[in-house]
């Protein structure tokens, strides 16, 4: 819980979601008047204005030291597909989950998880070659974010047959192999609104024909699970039917007290104990130096002089739009954007907020909330990729908890 009674602009900004430009808009119609007023880094706000906003009273007020304190009953097992790097299973393993197998094609990311954890089973290669009829009534939980392709939502009407041939029609599968007392689906917030709802429609309506209860899927924003990024997950959970009765006694992860920034990520403190590590990075060619070092810390490519704008856009500088991802350097007093699989491309600029280069590979792993410890395998490519494709550790740590809890009241 918040102790401090005032709160910089900046603070409030991160926890509204809401640009400070758009604070200071605010200040100006008398919509949110600061405590005290003054140029930009001395506004301040008092607790007693903010608490009534949308979303602040659950952080001033949140459990989550209190759900930190949950621990398993028993060893849970669990059997996790698509793993990638590891970010689900790190989280889940931190709230007592004991991994049985985890699946995933890609060999860096396989590499990966065996050189950090030698003694879980990683069993590379194509899901659809797994049988999974020996786990039958033998694992409390499977997970997977697994990547969602189109399928078939009339079809012949036959439900989980006609998702066949897709990674989702995989993870469908293996929770009617393995009958688990829980399942998680994991994936992109897009999912929600993919051709008017009907893709997550027929989603949930596959899993509940396989004989599970489904939650009402979530949409939770890493930034207020102690991650230092503005990244949205969709979290879809699967009660098997004869444990129906008790799902009243789920909830998703309370927020963490207050939400952390770049210089979080980056700095001794709250969330790390050290500075960040020096590791390999991506460089700029010269004439994209040239560029990036005229974007403000926070800027992007609306801070440019215009005949700049006009050369580094080309024809997207008159279609109108934000495009606020184009030659982006972030700040260290918000959370970062959302890590991608490279930090240097031009649609998705991640420039560092004080030097003018993309971020480390170990830059971008602390975002995403990985332990200095964890290595990455393959190439400086590779280890962008696998790191950018991940769960944040902490937002699965957060609904790992939730999970346990669940199963504890199940037990």
């Amino acid at each position: 819980m918040i102790n401090n009674n005032l709160f910089t602009i900046y603070e409030v900004s991160n926890i509204l979601n809401v640009s400070t430009n758009r604070l200071l808009n605010w200040i100006e119609s008398g919509r949110l008047i600061p405590e005290i007023k003054g140029e930009l880094p001395e506004i301040r706000y008092n607790k007693e204005q903010l608490i009534n906003l949308k979303g602040v009273e659950e952080i001033f007020n949140t459990k989550w030291d209190e759900e930190l304190n949950v621990f398993p009953n028993r060893p849970y097992t669990t059997i996790e597909l698509f793993s990638g790097a590891g970010g689900l299973a790190l989280g889940f393993e931190k709230a007592g989950f004991e991994h049985i197998l985890l699946n995933e094609i890609d060999k860096y990311a396989c590499a990966t998880l065996r050189k950090n954890r030698p003694n879980w089973n990683v069993v590379e290669g194509d899901v659809a070659n797994i049988d999974f009829t020996s786990y039958e009534n033998k694992i409390d939980i499977v997970t997977g974010g697994f990547p969602c392709q189109a399928f078939s939502y009339a079809g012949k009407k036959r439900g989980f047959e006609d998702t066949r041939g897709t990674l989702f029609y995989e993870f469908a599968r293996c929770i009617k192999e393995v009958n688990p007392k829980i399942f998680i689906g994991e994936n992109v917030k897009g999912l929600r609104s993919h051709n008017n709802g009907r893709t997550l429609d027929t989603i949930k309506d596959v899993l509940s024909d396989l004989g599970y209860t489904i939650i009402d899927p979530q949409v939770l924003q890493a930034m207020y699970y102690k991650v230092p990024q503005k990244r949205d997950r969709l979290f879809i959970i699967g009660v098997r039917n004869d444990y129906a009765d008790k799902i009243n006694n789920f909830s998703f992860p309370s927020p963490f007290h207050r939400v952390l920034t770049v210089r979080d990520a980056f700095c001794k403190g709250e969330l790390y104990d050290c500075d960040v590590p020096n590791s390999e990075g991506m460089e700029y060619s010269e004439k994209k130096k040239d560029v990036m070092k005229l974007v403000p810390e926070g800027g992007c490519w609306k801070n440019l002089p215009i005949d700049i704008q006009k050369e580094y856009m080309g024809g997207s500088f008159y279609l109108g739009g934000g495009k606020t991802g184009l030659a982006r350097r972030l700040s260290m007093n918000t959370p970062s954007l959302t890590i991608v699989c490279s930090p240097a491309m031009k649609q998705t600029e991640r420039c560092h907020p004080k030097e003018t280069r993309p971020l480390t590979v170990r830059e971008s792993a602390r975002i995403q909330t990985f332990p200095d410890n964890w290595i990455f395998a393959g190439s400086k490519l590779a280890a962008y990729k696998q790191i950018g494709n991940a769960v944040p550790v902490n937002l699965a740590h957060a609904v790992a908890r939730r999970i346990v809890a669940f199963l504890n009241t199940l037990d």
